[in-house]
């Protein structure tokens, strides 16, 4: 049975955490290609995919266009 989707994980949670940080970065003036890879990455994470997956079916998260 899945975990909780409404109750991540302390992993999850920094995993959420560095995505925030990393388009924060991304999106200053001293932005880094380096923040694109970490972000790629993430969002490759089997967690963050189930975590995403989840919150979706319950249309808490916006739909991708």
């Amino acid at each position: 049975m899945p975990n909780d989707p409404l109750k991540p994980s302390v992993a999850l949670l920094s995993k959420l955490g560095s995505i925030a940080i990393h388009v924060d970065e991304m999106m200053s003036i001293t932005g880094h290609a380096y923040d694109v890879e970490a972000l790629k990455a993430l969002l490759k994470d089997h967690e963050v995919t189930q975590w995403i997956e989840q919150m979706d079916k319950m249309a808490f998260l916006p739909k991708k266009r």
